[in-house]
């Protein structure tokens, strides 16, 4: 004799949750990690911003205003949202009549450090 009641027993159940359980959080894992890959570009795009607009800032001066320095300035830290970046510019002198500028920006993410730097060529015109 056949057992017309035909379902899922206990067993099968359980089975189906954990295999059902496990699909969720690998889902869960790659949705954290596509968050923390987006903040890393959000972190990236802003200290590029910030390097460019340092960068515009120099270059908007006069080429004699723009001093060189035997040793690099100190770090200043900027605030930006939720994280703080530290810009530093570095002017060298190449000839008498043209300068580097160097504008290294750095941030802290996760106890790694990470930086941006720009560079531009400034000369004096006649």
């Amino acid at each position: 004799m056949t057992d017309s009641n035909q379902g899922f027993t206990l067993v099968e159940f359980m089975v189906a949750i954990v295999i059902l359980m496990v699909g969720m959080l690998g889902m869960l894992q790659a949705i954290t990690l596509a968050m923390d890959k987006n903040r890393d570009n959000l972190l990236r795009t802003e200290g590029i911003m910030l390097a460019d607009e340092r960068m515009m800032a120099v270059r908007a001066l006069s080429f004699a205003s723009v001093s060189t320095t035997a040793t690099s300035p100190p770090k200043e830290a900027v605030s930006r949202g939720f994280k703080s970046y530290s810009v530093q510019k570095i002017v060298a002198q190449l000839t008498g009549r043209s300068k580097e500028v160097t504008i290294n920006v750095t941030w802290r993410k996760k106890n790694s450090s990470y930086s941006n730097s720009i560079s531009s060529l400034l000369t004096e015109s006649e």
